[in-house]
């Protein structure tokens, strides 16, 4: 089998999280500790299928060594220093996240310096958001260290469904929404450039102030009456996210799973968006005295905001309403998969980005099970302090 014919093979096996299967497979041509670059990154993966994460870097660092050009080996590189808490080089190496095939395209090409973190007193600084909204939840704390730190006039640009929530925090001088021409700038900044820039370290997090973002207070009465008829615990909760996402599969599960957390005393508020959101309008049968489905009703973020604020926890699998929940200070419990996305770190039921947010890992590739039953007991012991 020639090396091409192994790579198409072995990528879908990787794709199911069958990591034991595949490293069975290469270490034995990499016996001699020599062997194609292409073997070595399908070991790295393998390994990291696994969990085995701190394994897979060494072998990651070598293939950068070699191939310094490389910017895919290199952004896979920041996944997995983020991801074991090496913040120093892993910002750095997060820098690539532009220079990759799918991700070019929404690069912001900007006739304008970068910022480096230095002060600036009288120059104007344009800082941008970039990518999901999760990760528009998640870096916003910085937009208020970057001004104090840069002593500039601060022009925030953000999406349209953010901007809202964005209005309210502190930290800029003025507020643009993307795809409008921004008022003059001087220098620019990716909103997830600012850790590197200015040397963000995990002892620095959750970072002043926190919460950093409200709801909106005509939405909370209103969503305050709306739930008001329901008894018992009041828990939001989703399942599934943008089907678009490159790891939605790992991330992603069917209502039906979440069987377990169907219990007396506690009402289920489905905030599901997109195309699962339909399944709570016709919830299975063990499940469907205990779900209410509020998607139809939640206009935009906002909304979202809202219902967090007013419920008493979010159950959520890796979605931008975790982070919304992060944000606002609510309590939020975040079902992960085995190999989770980097900000999720790892060994740790806890988040140091988000004091109110609790983390249930897998334990086991693509096993839901065992993490629902530690969810639905959790909510068990919940229920009972509430009563």
């Amino acid at each position: 089998m020639d090396m091409k014919e192994l790579e198409q093979q072995v990528r879908p096996m990787l794709i199911a999280g069958r990591g034991v299967e595949v490293e069975a497979m290469i270490r034995p041509l990499l016996a001699s500790g020599t062997g194609p670059v292409t073997l070595w990154a399908l070991l790295a993966q393998a390994l990291r299928v696994q969990g085995r994460v701190l394994e897979a870097k060494p072998i990651q660092e070598m293939l950068v060594e070699a191939l310094p050009g490389h910017l895919s080996t290199r952004f896979d590189l920041a996944e997995t220093l983020l991801l074991l808490g090496e913040f120093d080089r892993g910002w750095r190496e997060y820098a690539y996240r532009y220079s990759l095939a799918h991700t070019t395209r929404i690069e912001r090409k900007v006739q304008r310096p970068r910022w480096d973190g230095r002060p600036i007193p009288g120059k104007t600084l344009l800082i941008h958001d970039e990518q999901g909204y999760g990760d528009t939840f998640q870096f916003m704390r910085m937009v208020a260290w970057a001004k104090e730190k840069s002593q500039a006039n601060v022009i925030l640009e953000i999406n349209h469904e953010t901007a809202s929530l964005a209005r309210r925090m502190k930290g800029f001088d003025a507020l643009t929404l993307r795809g409008e021409l921004p008022p003059y700038f001087d220098v620019h900044a990716e909103m997830m450039s600012l850790p590197m820039i200015m040397g963000l370290q995990l002892s620095q997090l959750p970072g002043e102030p926190m919460p950093y973002l409200s709801a909106l207070p005509d939405r909370r009465e209103h969503w305050r009456k709306r739930l008001a008829p329901y008894k018992g615990l009041k828990v939001a909760f989703l399942w599934a996210g943008r089907p678009t996402h490159f790891n939605d599969a790992n991330r992603s599960m069917e209502l039906e799973m979440l069987a377990p957390l169907a219990q007396d005393g506690i009402t289920l508020f489905s905030v599901q968006k997109g195309p699962k959101e339909e399944q709570a309008l016709n919830p299975p049968a063990a499940m469907a005295k205990h779900v209410v489905s509020l998607s139809p009703e939640i206009r935009d973020f906002e909304d979202t905001a809202a219902i967090l604020t007013e419920v008493d926890l979010l159950v959520s699998i890796d979605s931008s309403p975790v982070h919304l929940a992060g944000a606002l200070g609510r309590p939020a419990w975040v079902m992960l998969p085995l190999l989770p996305d980097w900000r999720w770190l790892q060994n740790r039921d806890d988040t140091p980005w988000y004091p109110s947010v609790r983390l249930f890992r897998q334990t086991e590739w693509g096993q839901w099970g065992p993490v629902i039953g530690r969810v639905a007991q959790a909510l068990a012991e919940l229920k009972a302090k509430k009563v």
